[in-house]
């Protein structure tokens, strides 16, 4: 089809739709014509003053630049992370600023106090640790009973908590306040007993987190300790001072303590609580016996032993209101505690999970031995735990009972307080069964462990205290050769600890004094005690016992003890002599040893030959010049003034 007229003459008129520029090599291109200039251009603001910085002028911040006061709104944020935050910061500023909690303690105190009952387990768990590593330390130099007194309230509504966990985590709380203010547990003593007795009653969390149950065994076990025993000052009746506090607080403090008769009543509802929870943990006895079940165990027998205590101390002490012979209570720990004794595993376990089920036995003969001076025991009973007390003691193989070293290092000493007491009440055969497990236990531990210590006094009892007791039966001479046998130890004792030990070598030399006031030192002890002054050796020399370094009321007691021995021979003078020649030697205790053996040969324990010998042995050595010196001595009239060559 052939093209028309019209169009023909329209491509003629149309331009040219894009124009190209030739552009010569070398030459810069020219920026486009839609280009967007993005040039900015900008001055400073210079501002004299900023309201924030000068407000924060002089005041302690923390690390982010806050202040305690916006710390403590911040403790109240609805968000848990901020809750957190606002408290690790108030432990940063009060650890470098502790002028911080002495200014602001009470105001820190109401705000925190808050957050006992908080939703969130992290915010509680840094709140206690707040309080116990920085705020009530950093206030113990001060009265902190108004300040404990401001948490009080917040703790005990969240023990009544609906969340399980809320009310286990005030025990904690109420722990940390007992142990910085333990008059606490007295003025609050009802209210405290009747929450740990409820709350150990809800035994579903048992077997679900051990570790909770031992906090609060913990805590009891702390508030019990403070109950007064036949061993301890009674609390109760102290006179507390009456302490001045705010007057905004005396609402808060109760100024009482808790009637006697009150703890009582709530105790006996106690005890059977803890024996059901401790039946509770019986079964995982016979399979393995884990740490926290074992933590738990024990500190459910250690509040059963304080609670013994304390009833057997009203007892004694003739309280108005005693207790009396309860006969369900008594059959509670008989029936379900004690007739469980002794605890064993059904098979071989190691020497750690076997030493555990040691200490739970030592645990629960505490509590038979506190409960036997209240009650008779069926004889049955009562030897099944003199068998046990004798294995401890002796470390014989048994299959149910297999102590070792640790567990004899750590735990036997608490046994050793009842060996006296038990030699006095049991006959027969008995008596010379412990009395020989006690005296090698004596003999075998190392002169500085606290089992030795433990032994000194229970050999004080035993053979001062209980002397008639041992001199009943004539015809027994076996118990006469255990007091002699433990009597010559005590010089060896003197010997081993040296000087390295001198509380230790002081106890020894107190027994020897008062065993000597009642005439049971021998003459056969000389020649260890000539080791403890001085020994000849070869060529002259001499060695030096720890006589010379021990202080001078330990050097004391040991020149008194030789006033008591009937017989004092030549060697065990000479063995002084060479001491009272020494440099070393106080001028002062030379008199002191002057004047005791002076009073001994005046009472016929020395001969006059020997005297004589020692005395001119000193007089040989010192220039003796009558009226030369002034000295403060009966017998500076009789030997002149000693001044050394």
């Amino acid at each position: 089809m052939a093209k028309t007229k019209g169009a023909s003459k329209k491509q003629q008129n149309r331009g040219i739709d894009f124009k190209k520029i030739k552009r010569k090599i070398g030459r810069k291109l020219p920026p486009p014509k839609n280009t967007t200039n993005t040039e900015i251009k900008s001055k400073a603001i210079v501002l004299p003053e900023q309201s924030v910085v000068s407000e924060k002028a002089g005041l302690a911040l923390s690390k982010k630049g806050l202040t305690l006061k916006e710390l403590l709104q911040h403790t109240s944020h609805h968000n848990a992370k901020v809750r957190k935050d606002a408290l690790m910061g108030m432990k940063d500023l009060f650890l470098k600023h502790p002028e911080e909690i002495k200014l602001h303690r009470y105001a820190v105190i109401e705000k925190l106090r808050e957050r006992i009952s908080d939703d969130d387990k992290t915010v509680r768990e840094n709140l206690y640790q707040l309080l116990k590593s920085v705020i009530l330390p950093g206030c113990k130099e001060d009265n902190q009973g108004p300040v404990i007194s401001l948490m009080m309230a917040y703790i005990f509504n969240a023990m009544t908590h609906l969340a399980i966990d809320i009310r286990l985590m005030a025990f904690k709380f109420f722990d940390l306040a007992v142990e910085y203010h333990p008059p606490l547990f007295f003025s609050y003593a009802e209210k405290i007993l009747q929450n740990y007795e409820d709350i150990l009653q809800k035994n579903q969390f048992y077997l679900e987190d051990r570790g909770k149950l031992k906090n609060v065994l913990a805590g009891l076990v702390r508030c019990l300790l403070l109950l007064p025993s036949s061993k301890e000052v009674n609390l109760l009746a102290k006179n507390v001072p009456e302490q001045k506090i705010l007057q905004a607080f005396e609402h808060d403090v109760p100024t009482v303590f808790a009637e006697y008769s009150v703890i009582i009543k709530k105790l006996k509802n106690l005890v059977p609580v803890l024996v059901n929870c401790f039946q509770d943990f019986l079964p995982v006895i016979h399979d393995s016996l884990d740490a926290q079940s074992f933590d738990c165990m024990l500190n459910i027998l250690r509040s059963l032993d304080h609670a013994v205590k304390f009833f057997i101390h009203g007892v004694q002490q003739g309280h108005p209101e005693p207790p009396p012979v309860d006969q369900s209570f008594s059959s509670v720990l008989l029936k379900k505690l004690l007739v469980v004794f002794p605890l064993s595993p059904m098979h071989h376990l190691s020497e750690k999970d076997d030493d555990r089920y040691v200490i739970l036995n030592i645990a629960i003969t505490e509590i038979f031995m506190h409960l036997s001076e209240w009650i008779c025991p069926p004889a049955v009973l009562f030897e099944k735990f003199l068998t046990f007390v004798e294995y401890v003691l002796v470390e014989k193989s048994c299959s149910n009972v297999r102590s070792g070293k640790a567990v004899r290092e750590k735990q036997i000493s608490t046994l050793i307080p009842f060996i006296p007491k038990l030699v006095s009440r049991v006959i027969g055969n008995w008596k010379n069964r412990l009395l020989q497990a006690f005296t090698k236990t004596f003999q075998d531990c190392s002169p500085e462990s606290s089992v030795k210590l433990a032994c000194l006094a229970a050999i004080e009892e035993i053979i001062i205290s209980q002397e008639d007791l041992l001199c009943t039966d004539v015809n027994d001479l076996g118990q006469f050769d255990y007091k002699i046998t433990l009597v010559r130890e005590l010089p060896k004792l003197l010997v081993l600890l040296g000087n390295r030990h001198p509380s230790s070598s002081k106890v020894v030399l107190h027994l020897l004094l008062r065993l000597g006031q009642r005439s049971l030192l021998y003459d056969d002890m000389q020649g260890l005690l000539k080791e403890f002054y001085s020994t000849d050796q070869d060529k002259g020399n001499i060695c030096y016992g720890p006589f010379l370094r021990l202080a001078r009321d330990s050097q004391e007691l040991s020149i008194c003890c030789l006033y008591y021995l009937s017989q004092l021979d030549s060697t065990l003078l000479k063995s002084i002599a060479s001491c009272c020649l020494c440099q070393e030697l106080d001028p002062f205790m030379l008199f002191r040893i002057i004047e005791v053996l002076h009073s001994t040969y005046k009472a016929g324990h020395i001969q006059i030959s020997d005297h004589i010998n020692f005395l001119i042995t000193l007089a040989s050595r010192y220039k003796v010049c009558p009226g030369r010196f002034r000295m403060i001595s009966p017998f500076a009239s009789n030997f002149g003034s000693i001044a050394y060559r």
